[in-house]
């Protein structure tokens, strides 16, 4: 099912840059459906790795825990996500986290989280920062995203919150896990559905070809 939805797409996606050569190069519709295309495959690589804390629903408490980690990394110089750890397994009441220091995955996609406001905050916050309280079903959450990748209109060239900056942490840039070129792909498309069908049609009147020879002759 999936191969058949994959093969289905990439076809569109040739079927459309085929039209936008042949037509216009400034075409309105085929270039907005190949634009929305190439934001759907960026979509299908993005990756991030977050952790969280998740409090009961007392804004000054999860506000309060969020102003001590900041402070402890001014006043100690240590990492952020290393005291932001120390917090998560000291006082998430998240029992599948806590222990592991609040982290809900590295370099996974979107989807993964269990929890949909969450997983979706993943991709939506400030990198590098800790972000909250965010409200959900399970209560407030302080949320750390330390790396994400493929999200260009949200951080530009950067990818990862490393050491530095009195504990606080400096965002560089780093490889864009699962990146597609969209342009070579797209190319590809063109040259192997022609292909495809080409073949295809060989096939048929081969196949044509065998049947004929193997029907029985009338005396």
């Amino acid at each position: 099912m999936l191969f058949c939805f994959a093969s289905s797409y990439s076809l569109l996606i040739a079927c459309l840059l085929l039209l936008r050569i042949a037509f216009s190069p400034t075409n309105a519709f085929v270039f907005g459906a190949l634009e929305k295309m190439q934001g759907d495959l960026n979509a299908l690589t993005r990756r991030v790795t977050a952790r969280h804390i998740l409090l009961p629903r007392n804004e000054e408490v999860a506000l309060a825990l969020k102003q001590k980690i900041r402070t402890q990394c001014l006043d100690s110089n240590r990492f952020i996500i290393d005291v932001f750890e120390e917090a998560a397994e000291r006082y998430s009441k998240d029992d599948t986290t806590n222990f592991s220091g609040g982290l809900i995955g590295e370099l996974v996609p979107q989807g993964y989280c269990h929890s949909a406001e969450l997983d979706r905050a993943c991709f939506e916050v400030e990198l590098g920062s800790i972000v909250g309280p965010l409200e959900t079903s399970y209560g407030y959450h302080l949320l750390l995203v330390s790396e994400r990748t493929n999200c260009p209109k949200l951080d530009g060239s950067n990818t990862k919150l490393v050491p530095g900056n009195r504990g606080l942490g400096t965002l560089t840039s780093s490889e864009q896990v699962g990146q597609i070129d969209f342009g070579r792909f797209a190319m590809s498309q063109i040259i192997f559905w022609p292909i495809v069908g080409f073949t295809g049609g060989l096939l048929a009147e081969f196949s044509a070809q065998i049947g004929n020879s193997l029907q029985p002759t009338n005396f």
